[in-house]
């Protein structure tokens, strides 16, 4: 068993109030749960990671190239390997969830991006 303190866990924000903490993991599956303000969004991304992105409280829009849905408290979607994607709180409030990837990854994928600032 490998005990993680949400409290003590590495924690880090890709974007100013959107913050995203490690919880339980391993090469074959991670968990992170995350805040986001209203407001704001990821940018467009994919990795070779599936997702299950679940919401815990709040608002989030998924954006894909060709769909989009909105969830709502404890709703979920699934999204494949390398499918292009979003996630924006269209909320009034923070949104919380939690994001599964399998295989896992680190927070490496945030913080070595490279973007076209």
């Amino acid at each position: 068993m490998d005990r993680i303190d949400f409290d003590d866990a590495e924690a880090y924000e890709p974007d100013a109030g959107w913050r995203r903490v490690a919880l339980a993991g391993d090469d074959d599956v991670s968990l992170e749960w995350f805040e986001k303000p209203p407001g704001h969004s990821s940018p467009m991304h994919d990795h070779e990671n599936g997702q299950v992105c679940l919401v815990l409280a709040g608002e989030l829009t998924i954006y894909t190239e060709d769909e989009e849905a909105t969830l709502g408290q404890y709703d979920s979607v699934w999204l494949d390997p390398w499918e292009s994607h979003r996630v924006e709180n269209t909320g009034d409030a923070t949104a919380v969830g939690l994001d599964v990837f399998a295989p896992g990854r680190s927070f490496d994928f945030w913080t070595d991006r490279e973007t076209d600032d």
